[in-house]
Order: C-alpha cells, then structure tokens, then sequence
C-alpha cells in the first residue's frame, strides 16, 4: 500500500524539524560548558562550577554576554551535579531522559536571558536582579548564586579548597590526637561521625526579624547572628541572602541568619543605627568588650568563603588561651562564678567553644588550652585519658572532669552536647554556692551591700592590692541608693573578656558621699563635680589613673562603662596627685 504523498512529505518535515531541535539542543555541551572531561569527579565540576560563577556573576562581570554565560554555567552545573540527570545526559543529550527530545535551550526575551528546559512548565527567567523564577511553580525563587542544598545524588559543597565542610566538622576538636575510649573517642572518632555532615537537605532558614523577635532572640542573648537590612527596592538583596544561607550552614549552630525589612520595621532600623540607599546591608551582631551585644557591618566580598572567614573572625572570644604547662585555675574573684577548662588538640580555640562562651559569658569563666599529651600530672590527677576533655572548677575551689573523649559529628551537636555539660555543672554550683550561703551566719548573709568609701577602709578597698576601683559618687539619699543598686548587680556578672582575665588582678565598688569629701574629688576633677548628683569614677590605684561618667547612671550603661574599664577599651587620665581620705 503507497503512501499518500501529502502525509510523506508532512514526516519528512517533523523528521527534520526533531533533527534541527536534537542538534540545537546538544550545541550546549554542559561539559564543555564548564571545561571539565566526561569523566570528571564531583569535587572537579563543583570546583569547575565555583570558578566561572564567581568570574560571570552578573553582579561583578558587567562585560557584553556575561549574563548568558552565567546562565549557562548554572545550567551546566544542575545537570552534572544531579547522578541522575548526568546519566540521562550521557545517554540521551537530555538530562531528563527523553532521546532527543525537549534538551533545552538558550533565549532572550525583553533584554532577558532564559532557559527552557524542554518539560512543561520548567522555564527559567533570570532577571538583572541575580534570581530565577520557576516556571510552574507560583512565584517560587531560587538563587542562581546560592550554593546550598543537595546539588546531587553524590552531594558535596561545590567550593575549592578552604571551603570543605567535612574539613569544618572533622577538624572541631583538632585531627586525630587520644583516638577511641569507652567515652565515645576523640577527634578521629568525629571524623569518623561526620557523614553527610557537609551536605544540607534544603536552604539555610533566614528568620524575618521584627522588632520583637530582636528583642527576645537575638539583642544579648550571647548568639552570633547575620543580619540583612534591606528595602524591597534594595540592590544586591538575593545575593546577599544566598551567600548568607551558605555561610550559615557551614556554621549550623554557631551562627544564625535574619533579615530586617527597613520599610515595615522602620524603628528597629533606626534603633540600629541602619540607613539604606540604594543596596541591602549586611551586619554581624557581635560580642567584643562585655556581654552586651553590637552591630558591625561586614564589607568584603560576596562569596560564600569571604563571608565564612569574616564571620569565624568575630566569634565570641570569651575564652582565653593559656598554657596547660603552666596553668593553674585561679581562685574565684567574682563570686558564686565556676571556671570551666577546654583541652584539646587544636592549635586555636575551637569555633564550638568560643559559641559556646558567648552563650555562657557571664554565666562561667572560659579557658581552653592546646594538648597533646595526657601523661601531664594536671591530667592524670584529674582522670583525663582521652581528648578532648572538659575540665571544671566549681565555687568552692574543687577540680573534676566533666567529661573526656567528647565525641561530636557536627558543629551544631558539638555546641548541643557543651551545652548539656555546662548546664549540669552550673546546677551544680549553684546548689554549691546555695549550701555555702546558708551555712554563713546570718550577719554574714545579709552583706552584698556596696560600702561607703570612708579614711578607715580606702586603703583596704581602693589601696596597691586593688587593680580596678568603682567609685560611686552621690549627692543625696535618692542617689546613693540608685548607685547602690546598680553597683550591687553589677558586681555579680563577668564583665571581663577572658583573654584580658588576670588572675592577680582585684576588683572592687564602694560608694562616696561627694558633700563630705570634696577634698579628695577635686584630685580627679577641680570642681569636685559639683555640678552632678550622681557619677561613676574608675580608679586604677597602682597607676594613678581614673575615668569618669557622669550621663544617666543607669544599669545598662554603668555595664558598659565599667567593662570598657576593665578590658582597656577607654582612655584613662592622669590624678594630680595620690587621693586620700580623710
């Protein structure tokens, strides 16, 4: 039976219809795209990919084509990194597994490139902004700059070298040192743990930050954050927010992300000192001097890594450094306040552990030392055998081991599993301290008051042996008792950064009535401060130096005042001469 020639000639033209499609669709070799051989690794197409992103992001490269050849290389990059779609690819020309059919391909519409990927409702629309949209999907966006999420059946994170997840989390506790115990091991057992540690399932969680939410979750709550401020209108907005997603992360645990909308949030803005022109900005919420926390606007690069270093940099450092050969805790200075002690074999302090310590800041004193060898007497006497260990010294001067051989997978683990260990010691002191406070006689129990500064006590309170002294100068009733309460409380937290903690440093607080001493104020200041009712003096005796504030002595600022003082963060002036009392 013939064949009619008009349906002849129809099959020839689909036939070359499909045959102009298949060759158009595998011009666009994701390979060659991405200059990696057939049978390249993972890790080199993650590393290929990393590379040209960073070189065509719209954002840096303004140069003719560079958009399309960015688009391109995230086309490229979610075939090859998907096992499955790879196969397809290598079988088909398609990553979808359709022989010819469908293999996408390349366009502009309106000054705007695209992609179709050959489906039903898989159009990629990529605008200047650095988002796609998905086709099919509302209004779903995705980052094109975001290296988040599972790109692949073999997973991985598609940085080069410095970026390696695994590295972060085998490396909490330092390579390799006491290996396997019955406590669960060390470092190399964590290793060992880490799995898939370095893949993420799905995007990092960027909370909407209200006033309210920065109120109980974030202001001094001893947390890291990253925070966007930003307008709808603002430029740079997506990409800051996907290189934020990656960066927290590769810090799960230690860092937490949030964005602040300018245009609804307004007053917070303000409160935070934020103004926007035209491009988002992005802050760390930080701790330096107290326990009080502040913003610091990060400038660098918009690259995961920048950002990772940047943000590793300005951890909390509550923790100070010590050798563990010649390392002894101190005696309590502050009181009802236990010392916990971090070993391992870490060359610096552990990410984990300066977490750690701005969440416990003014809770414990935090120490950490570099070992390698738990033959040393210190060790043995304590029972450690295994490393890491954690160390603690309880309030009323006694060592134990809390635990040695911390075995951890990730950083968020290994910050959770710190965080049990520090919590049951600290419900130990306090029944501690509590047993000790009611064994006191009752005249003893009822001080905590803040003395008066009198002829009798001076040298005693604010003599040689005192490194810092508080003095509280009131001018009547109201404010003596204003000063008293704000001294009183203050000198019950930690407000001492650990790597500037001495342990042959001494601090005091007392009260001074300024109508009777005059004298002794005029050697701080030729008016003897006449003029306020209230005032705070730091006084270093043993070097004759001394600050003074005198705004709204509330507590908050008496906080900042006093920790600036103490960690060498205000300028001192000279007293004219010894002040004495008389």
């Amino acid at each position: 039976m013939g064949i009619p020639l008009r349906s002849l000639l129809v099959a020839l033209l689909v036939l070359s219809s499909v045959a102009l499609h298949v060759a158009a669709a595998k011009t666009i070799d994701p390979y060659k795209v991405l200059g990696v051989d057939k049978n390249a690794s993972q890790r080199d197409i993650q590393k290929a990919f990393h590379k040209l992103s960073l070189k065509y992001h719209p954002d840096k490269n303004k140069g003719k084509g560079a958009q399309e050849k960015f688009e391109e290389i995230n086309n490229a990059y979610e075939i090859l990194s998907d096992e499955e779609k790879r196969k397809n690819y290598d079988l088909y020309g398609d990553e979808k597994g359709n022989p010819g059919f469908g293999g996408g391909n390349f366009g502009n519409r309106e000054g705007h490139t695209y992609f179709t990927g050959g489906g039903p409702k898989t159009s990629y629309f990529t605008s200047g902004d650095g988002w796609q949209t998905m086709g099919g999907q509302g209004n779903t966006k995705t980052f094109s700059f975001s290296f988040g999420g599972n790109p692949g059946a073999s997973g991985g994170n598609p940085f080069g070298g410095g970026f390696d997840l695994g590295d972060v989390f085998s490396n909490l506790f330092g390579g390799g040192s006491m290996g396997g115990s019955q406590h669960g091991g060390s470092a190399g057992s964590a290793r060992a743990n880490t799995g898939t540690s370095g893949q993420h399932s799905g995007a990092a969680k960027i909370q909407d930050v209200t006033t309210q939410i920065f109120s109980k979750e974030i202001s001094d709550q001893g947390i890291t954050w990253l925070l966007l401020f930003y307008t709808p209108q603002s430029k740079g907005q997506f990409v800051l927010e996907s290189v934020m997603q990656d960066v927290v992360h590769s810090l799960d645990g230690a860092l937490r992300a949030g964005k602040v909308n300018c245009d609804i949030e307004k007053s917070l803005c303000k409160k935070a000192g934020v103004s926007l022109g035209k491009s988002a900005r992005l802050f760390i919420y930080l701790y330096t001097t107290t326990e009080k926390g502040s913003l610091h606007e990060y400038s660098g690069e918009h690259d995961a890594k920048s950002l990772k270093t940047f943000c590793q940099e300005h951890l909390p450092r509550f923790s100070k450094r010590v050798d563990i050969g010649q390392f002894s805790f101190p005696p309590n200075l502050l009181p009802n306040l236990p010392q916990v002690l971090l070993l391992s074999s870490k060359k610096d302090t552990p990410v984990m552990w300066r977490a750690i310590s701005g969440i416990f800041r003014n809770r414990l004193i935090f120490y950490d030392a570099e070992v390698h060898d738990v033959s040393r007497p210190l060790l043995k006497s304590l029972g450690v055998n295994y490393l890491p260990a954690l160390i603690g010294r309880t309030v009323n001067g006694e060592e134990h081991l809390l635990k040695d051989g911390i075995s951890v997978k990730d950083l968020r683990s290994g910050i959770r599993e710190l965080k049990t260990l520090l919590e049951s010691f600290e419900k130990k002191n306090k029944k501690l301290a509590s047993s000790q406070a009611n064994k006191k006689p009752s005249s003893q129990r009822e001080e905590s008051k803040v003395p008066l500064l009198t002829a009798s006590n001076v040298e005693k309170i604010c003599g040689e042996k005192t490194s810092v002294c508080i003095i509280g100068v009131f001018g009547s009733t109201k404010a003596k008792g204003q000063l008293e309460a704000v001294l009183s409380e203050i000198s019950k937290k930690t407000l001492i950064r650990g790597q500037n903690y001495n342990s042959g440093s001494a601090l005091s607080y007392a009260l001074l009535d300024k109508n009777k001493q005059s004298a002794f104020l005029s050697l701080f200041d030729k008016s003897g401060f006449q003029s306020s009712d209230k005032l705070l003096i730091a006084y270093k005796p043993r070097r004759g130096r001394f600050a003074v504030y005198n705004d709204e002595v509330t507590l908050e600022e008496a906080e900042r005042f006093v920790g600036s003082v103490l960690n060498g963060d205000v300028k001192l002036s000279p007293t004219k001469q010894k002040p004495v009392l008389r």
